[in-house]
């Protein structure tokens, strides 16, 4: 809220210096920033009495908006990498999926081993677990599971993310 938009009675108001300029009514805070030529914004609203400070309203906004976009740029985004495979799946071609699982793991990214089954291979399900567990025996170094194997319609999923 900035300017006319203060309804409060009291402010505890700041100066434009950051020195305290103590508790008054609001209008009386608005004269003194019409004096400065600055705007009277408030900081915090659910203080007793709100805090209000004598600030450009537009510099500001400026700062928040850079001070935001600052800490966005530090957030690091984890993405969630899958892996696809089959019941009859050769040790080669598991050992393939497993390297490409860790560049993903090394990248900081969680990885989704997916077992899809389809047509009779349903009737091997019992089989398939072994498959998941040698494959996170090969990632077991840099991996924990996340999620344990667990079915999910015609597909086995396990999750695994980086350890600590």
């Amino acid at each position: 809220m900035i300017n006319e938009r203060i309804r409060d009675k009291e402010v505890r108001l700041i100066g434009q210096d950051g020195e305290q300029l103590g508790i008054m009514s609001a209008k009386e805070a608005m004269k003194l920033a019409r004096e400065a030529e600055l705007d009277l914004v408030k900081i915090a609203p659910g203080a007793k009495p709100p805090v209000c400070k004598i600030i450009d309203y537009g510099k500001y906004r400026y700062e928040m908006a850079r001070k935001e976009k600052e800490a966005k740029k530090k957030q690091k985004t984890m993405e969630v990498k899958e892996v696809r495979l089959s019941p009859n799946i050769d040790t080669n071609d598991l050992n393939t999926k497993a390297n490409h699982a860790r560049k993903f793991l090394e990248k900081g990214d969680k990885v989704k081993v997916t077992l899809r089954f389809r047509g009779r291979e349903m009737t091997h399900v019992n089989y398939s677990k072994q498959i998941l567990d040698n494959f996170f025996e090969k990632v077991e170094d840099i991996a924990v599971v996340d999620k344990p194997p667990k079915m999910e319609g015609r597909s086995m999923v396990m999750f695994l993310s980086k350890k600590r």
